[in-house]
């Protein structure tokens, strides 16, 4: 309610739109302050707000990394990341999943690279899975890299105050750029941004093509976001309640024999290898009045079809235990768990 009255109150003060790019005549005083916001959020030195986390992600890499660079990506990045990464003029590597060994590896080979960076999703949403950034900053100490990091499906929700990936492993402020959304727990209309040091935003403001060329975002999408950061710097009961949802589907589910992909993550994918089963038993869910999605090929690869269940701090407990019920129904059933 609060958010939705923020949105509200910015459309009457501030206008639906600007009717432009940032640099000519869409910056609002909200913009600034949300910008600042965010900065203070993650407790970084600046911030820079894009349309999308897409345009953000397609924004960077070329602006910063020039053929004297190399870039190292983790093999199951997000498609924003891979395409952005597709735009820039490095050096381009990838390593296993979350395997540090191949990763050390990659670094050696561009050892002599002007400036070297590791890109990776902080949390992989087909899997639930969370990257681990101690081990990745600790190899980016050792040769000399930086790190980047996509917070999209963390930022809000995921680490005791919602700050993500950093905060949930305990190693605040050793990621050198977070890019995220305000699409999602920030808001979930739209959005997305950078923030790192200031020299990085600054050359950002001047170079990124999806800065420069797309209108600025609406005042209402703005307000929301600012107002949803207030309440997360405010207390923490939101995440609690996420975490606590995350924990009891997690463990009920897994209890009952279902296969539950990923970390301690509210995404949770329950694997059942075949797309036509998953596509069934999602649709036999919504009959019981219960919304989840069958992911299979091309989304996921062949043989890896899964539901994917996300938990909110909407969700009360007894939504997610009648959700269990459903699935331990269904999946008997179907001959899933016994």
């Amino acid at each position: 309610i609060e958010v939705i009255a923020a949105a509200q109150r910015a459309l009457d003060t501030h206008g639906a739109g600007l009717s432009s790019v940032r640099f000519i005549c869409g910056t609002q005083d909200i913009h600034k302050t949300l910008e600042q916001k965010i900065a203070s959020f993650h407790e970084r030195e600046d911030s820079i707000l894009y349309a999308s986390c897409f345009d953000a992600n397609a924004g960077i890499f070329e602006a910063l990394l020039t053929p004297e660079d190399a870039l190292i990506s983790d093999e199951l990045n997000h498609a924003s990341i891979i395409d952005g990464v597709r735009l820039c003029k490095a050096q381009k590597h990838r390593f296993k999943h979350m395997d540090m060994a191949d990763l050390e590896e990659k670094l050696k080979q561009v050892s002599s690279a002007r400036m070297k960076m590791i890109v990776t999703d902080g949390v992989f949403s087909m899997d639930g899975d969370v990257a681990p950034l101690g081990d990745i900053c600790d190899l980016a100490d050792k040769y000399n890299a930086l790190v980047f990091v996509d917070e999209c499906h963390a930022t809000g929700f995921f680490g005791k105050t919602g700050r993500g990936t950093e905060e949930y492993l305990g190693i605040r402020n050793r990621v050198d750029i977070i890019n995220s959304t305000l699409g999602k727990a920030l808001g979930g209309a739209s959005g997305g941004y950078t923030t790192g040091p200031k020299e990085v935003i600054q050359l950002l403001r001047q170079k990124s093509r999806p800065y420069l060329f797309s209108n600025t975002l609406p005042p209402p999408v703005v307000a929301s976001a600012s107002k949803v950061i207030d309440l997360l710097m405010a207390k923490s009961d939101l995440t609690a309640r996420v975490a606590a949802n995350t924990t009891l589907f997690r463990t009920r589910m897994t209890e009952a024999g279902f296969k539950i992909l990923g970390s301690n993550h509210p995404i949770c994918p329950v694997f059942l290898e075949d797309a036509r089963l998953a596509s069934d038993f999602a649709e036999e869910m919504l009959e019981k009045g219960i919304y989840v999605i069958g992911f299979s090929f091309p989304v996921v690869p062949k043989g890896k079809a899964r539901i994917r269940v996300q938990l909110s701090a909407v969700h009360t407990t007894e939504d997610v235990n009648r959700c269990v019920d459903a699935f331990i129904e269904i999946g008997k059933r179907k001959g899933v768990i016994h």
